[in-house]
Protein backbone atom coordinates (compact mmCIF):
# COMPACT_ATOMS: atom_id res chain seq x y z
CA UNK A 1 0.00 0.00 0.00
CA UNK A 2 1.09 3.27 -0.97
CA UNK A 3 1.77 6.24 1.90
CA UNK A 4 -0.75 8.60 0.21
CA UNK A 5 -3.19 5.09 0.50
CA UNK A 6 -2.53 4.61 4.08
CA UNK A 7 -2.62 8.24 5.28
CA UNK A 8 -6.49 8.48 3.55
CA UNK A 9 -7.63 5.48 4.85
CA UNK A 10 -6.44 6.57 7.96
CA UNK A 11 -8.01 9.70 7.72
CA UNK A 12 -11.20 8.41 7.59
CA UNK A 13 -10.97 6.75 10.86
CA UNK A 14 -10.72 9.98 12.51
CA UNK A 15 -13.32 12.96 13.27
CA UNK A 16 -13.17 15.61 10.50
CA UNK A 17 -12.47 19.14 10.67
CA UNK A 18 -16.54 20.24 10.64
CA UNK A 19 -16.79 17.61 13.42
CA UNK A 20 -13.97 18.67 15.42
CA UNK A 21 -15.93 22.20 14.97
CA UNK A 22 -18.98 20.77 15.87
CA UNK A 23 -17.33 19.87 19.36
CA UNK A 24 -17.99 16.10 18.43
CA UNK A 25 -16.47 13.33 21.07
CA UNK A 26 -16.26 10.22 19.72
CA UNK A 27 -16.63 7.70 22.39
CA UNK A 28 -16.63 4.81 20.87
CA UNK A 29 -16.34 3.39 17.30
CA UNK A 30 -16.81 -0.08 15.30
CA UNK A 31 -18.27 -1.54 12.32
CA UNK A 32 -21.83 -2.22 14.76
CA UNK A 33 -21.69 0.59 17.03
CA UNK A 34 -20.71 4.26 17.29
CA UNK A 35 -21.42 6.39 20.37
CA UNK A 36 -20.34 10.34 20.40
CA UNK A 37 -21.16 13.38 22.58
CA UNK A 38 -21.78 17.22 21.64
CA UNK A 39 -21.71 19.65 24.42
CA UNK A 40 -23.80 22.27 23.68
CA UNK A 41 -22.62 25.59 23.19
CA UNK A 42 -24.22 29.10 22.22
CA UNK A 43 -23.20 28.81 18.68
CA UNK A 44 -25.11 25.19 18.41
CA UNK A 45 -28.77 26.94 19.25
CA UNK A 46 -31.23 28.73 17.62
CA UNK A 47 -32.20 31.84 18.47
CA UNK A 48 -34.51 30.51 21.28
CA UNK A 49 -31.75 28.77 22.88
CA UNK A 50 -31.91 25.12 21.68
CA UNK A 51 -29.90 22.92 19.78
CA UNK A 52 -30.22 23.81 15.97
CA UNK A 53 -31.98 20.78 13.88
CA UNK A 54 -29.01 21.06 11.63
CA UNK A 55 -26.62 19.98 14.88
CA UNK A 56 -28.83 16.89 15.16
CA UNK A 57 -28.37 15.78 11.68
CA UNK A 58 -24.73 16.54 11.23
CA UNK A 59 -23.98 14.62 14.60
CA UNK A 60 -26.08 11.39 12.91
CA UNK A 61 -24.21 11.95 9.56
CA UNK A 62 -20.89 12.23 11.14
CA UNK A 63 -21.30 8.79 13.32
CA UNK A 64 -23.41 7.06 11.01
CA UNK A 65 -20.14 7.76 8.26
CA UNK A 66 -17.87 6.62 10.61
CA UNK A 67 -18.98 3.56 11.49
CA UNK A 68 -19.10 2.67 7.79
CA UNK A 69 -15.83 3.75 7.16
CA UNK A 70 -14.31 1.66 9.92
CA UNK A 71 -15.94 -0.92 7.78
CA UNK A 72 -14.63 -0.49 4.54
CA UNK A 73 -11.58 1.36 4.80
CA UNK A 74 -9.39 -1.42 4.88
CA UNK A 75 -10.81 -2.45 1.19
CA UNK A 76 -10.31 1.15 0.14
CA UNK A 77 -13.76 2.33 -0.15
CA UNK A 78 -15.48 5.34 1.82
CA UNK A 79 -18.37 5.84 3.13
CA UNK A 80 -20.20 9.14 1.81
CA UNK A 81 -23.46 10.52 3.21
CA UNK A 82 -26.59 9.81 0.41
CA UNK A 83 -29.47 10.52 2.81
CA UNK A 84 -30.02 11.87 6.52
CA UNK A 85 -34.26 11.85 8.00
CA UNK A 86 -34.40 13.53 11.27
CA UNK A 87 -37.40 13.61 13.51
CA UNK A 88 -36.80 16.27 16.44
CA UNK A 89 -39.00 15.04 19.51
CA UNK A 90 -37.77 17.50 22.70
CA UNK A 91 -35.54 20.40 23.17
CA UNK A 92 -31.41 20.61 24.72
CA UNK A 93 -31.01 23.61 25.63
CA UNK A 94 -27.53 22.71 27.75
CA UNK A 95 -25.29 19.66 28.88
CA UNK A 96 -24.33 17.39 25.68
CA UNK A 97 -26.11 16.11 23.19
CA UNK A 98 -25.55 11.88 23.30
CA UNK A 99 -25.67 10.06 19.85
CA UNK A 100 -25.68 6.44 19.73
CA UNK A 101 -25.62 4.99 16.00
CA UNK A 102 -26.73 1.58 15.13
CA UNK A 103 -26.00 -0.21 11.79
CA UNK A 104 -29.62 -1.72 10.74
CA UNK A 105 -28.11 -2.49 6.93
CA UNK A 106 -24.56 -3.45 5.35
CA UNK A 107 -24.78 -3.78 1.52
CA UNK A 108 -22.02 -3.85 -1.02
CA UNK A 109 -22.45 -0.22 -2.05
CA UNK A 110 -24.70 1.43 0.98
CA UNK A 111 -25.20 0.96 4.73
CA UNK A 112 -28.23 2.32 6.45
CA UNK A 113 -27.80 3.26 10.34
CA UNK A 114 -30.37 4.54 12.98
CA UNK A 115 -29.43 6.85 15.53
CA UNK A 116 -30.64 8.49 18.54
CA UNK A 117 -29.52 11.74 20.12
CA UNK A 118 -30.42 12.21 23.50
CA UNK A 119 -30.19 14.70 26.67
CA UNK A 120 -28.00 14.21 30.06
CA UNK A 121 -30.79 12.22 31.40
CA UNK A 122 -31.01 10.11 28.44
CA UNK A 123 -34.29 11.25 27.12
CA UNK A 124 -34.71 10.23 23.30
CA UNK A 125 -34.50 14.37 21.71
CA UNK A 126 -34.01 13.48 18.26
CA UNK A 127 -33.91 9.90 15.98
CA UNK A 128 -32.45 9.64 12.54
CA UNK A 129 -32.17 7.05 10.15
CA UNK A 130 -28.75 7.68 7.73
CA UNK A 131 -28.28 5.70 4.58
CA UNK A 132 -24.36 6.15 3.66
CA UNK A 133 -23.11 5.53 0.18
CA UNK A 134 -19.49 2.99 -0.25
CA UNK A 135 -17.66 4.35 -2.91
CA UNK A 136 -13.91 3.46 -3.91
CA UNK A 137 -11.82 5.88 -2.01
CA UNK A 138 -9.66 8.02 -4.49
CA UNK A 139 -6.64 9.13 -2.25
CA UNK A 140 -5.14 11.91 -4.48
CA UNK A 141 -8.95 13.50 -4.46
CA UNK A 142 -8.88 13.25 -0.34
CA UNK A 143 -5.17 14.56 -0.12
CA UNK A 144 -6.84 18.14 -1.89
Amino acid sequence: MRDSEHDAREALMAISPFDHHLGLELLHCDEQLVTARVPVRPQLTQPIGIVHGGVYAAIAEAIASLGTNRAVAAEGMVGLGQSNNCSFLRPVSAGAVHATARVRHRGRTSQVWDVELCDDDGRLCAMARVTVAVRPLRPAAAAT
